[in-house]
């Protein structure tokens, strides 16, 4: 493969609120490898999309044929994103190497569940790899998750490798917070190979914040813009130490989560337990619920050394000042800063990391983190859907 290659990174997560592309030069892989962000841009999803997207995520039925449209449409949308990325900074298509496309996650079970007499566990990422290589003419890697989960992983969290290559110190233990939908936590320790690397879910991210916006129509949005809704409210006590409670956050890791666990019927209860509460309050309870869970984990996994000293946070939580400044005050022996501060802005580092993952694939390197997903082993993750430009990704044309 060459050396050098131009990729781009897409991910829309499971915020279900659009699709990211980030657009890297890759040079090398593995532990050698270097990676310059070109340009970087986020599309949101029409709200009618959204909304189907809404229906299926959070488990309504549907026909086998509603999720087929789905992912036909989101292959459409996905390669007019990769368009738009490569326009902004006049990168012609054929010279475009590489796609690494995460899909939509519709669906996450990683504890086996009993279905038609047998332990089951399974994930579905929609989005569909043909059509976005069709538009392109690019090789593309897609459906990342289930090789991890044929080997036994929770199939998530996929970015450690990511933090891994690109945050680790050999002087100080860091510990990346992306703050999706689902809130995710790698913790590098100092000078730690990659079998030293933990990685899980904590629990929400703005998933239940985002819910109880939209339910009570706190902001057109549909989320809670820069935290000020948290910022106007209270916690209210009895209720966050009934969502503490719940025992996915007693579990210890590998464990992953998604809307299966923190979706509708998680809100529902916290609403049914919150009785005629004010909306700032129920949305700061939120806020606090996903603030302390995250750093409950950080010192419960960071105690035996005190060489930690950086929280590195990514993703849309990032810009939640009252999530912000929460975690600071949790974690006083850590400085809390977004991930910019170290030159990988917070909001392109999940799509940065599914092109650096896709260049993983491609060199044949395995992507995921046995000792974070409980794999048995390392995996080479995703589906490859070849392009046009196969050739001359193999520099042989």
């Amino acid at each position: 493969m060459k050396d050098s290659k131009l990729v781009v990174g897409l991910m829309s997560g499971t915020s279900l609120d659009g699709v990211d592309a980030a657009l890297v030069r890759m040079v090398r892989s593995g532990e050698g490898c270097s990676v310059q962000l070109r340009h970087f841009l986020s599309t949101p999803y029409p709200d009618d999309l959204r909304q189907a997207l809404l229906r299926v995520a959070s488990g309504q039925p549907v026909a086998a044929g509603f999720i087929s449209h789905l992912g036909v449409l989101l292959g459409r949308l996905y390669a007019e994103a990769v368009k738009d990325v490569c326009r902004a900074v006049k990168l012609p298509l054929d010279r475009l190497d590489l796609i690494g496309s995460h899909g939509q996650t519709i669906f996450h079970q990683s504890d086996p569940g009993d279905f038609c007499g047998r332990p089951v566990a399974s994930t579905l990422q929609i989005g569909e790899a043909a059509v976005l290589v069709e538009e392109t003419g690019v090789t593309t890697v897609s459906d990342f998750r289930p090789a991890d989960m044929a080997a036994g992983g929770t199939g998530a969290p996929l970015i450690p490798l990511v933090d891994f290559l690109l945050f680790r110190d050999p002087r100080r233990g860091r510990v990346l917070l992306n703050l999706g939908g689902i809130a995710n936590l790698t913790l590098l320790p100092p000078a730690g190979g990659i079998s030293e690397v933990q990685a899980f879910d904590s629990g929400p991210g703005n998933m239940v914040i985002d819910a109880l916006v939209r339910r009570l129509g706190a902001d057109s949005r549909g989320f809670d813009a820069d935290g000020r809704l948290a910022l106007s409210g209270r916690p209210i006590p009895a209720l966050l130490e009934t969502l503490l409670a719940d025992p996915y956050f007693g579990r210890k890791p590998p464990k992953s989560a998604g809307r299966e666990q923190f979706g509708e019927a998680f809100v529902e209860r916290m609403l049914a337990a919150a009785g005629s509460a004010a909306t700032p309050d129920l949305v700061c309870t939120a806020a606090e619920l996903t603030a302390r869970t995250a750093s409950d984990a950080v010192l419960r996994h960071t105690e035996t050394s005190n060489r930690w000293d950086r929280l590195l946070v990514s993703g849309g939580g990032v810009h939640n000042a009252y999530l912000m400044g929460r975690l600071q005050e949790l974690l006083p022996d850590m400085k809390v800063a977004p991930t910019d501060s170290l030159g990988v802005p917070a909001d392109a580092k999940e799509a940065i990391g599914f092109a650096l993952l896709a260049n993983e694939t491609i060199e044949l390197a395995a992507g995921n983190v046995p000792s974070a997903t409980g794999a048995r082993h390392p995996a080479i993750l995703g589906k490859v859907t070849y392009g046009r430009n196969y050739g001359r990704l193999r520099g042989i044309s």
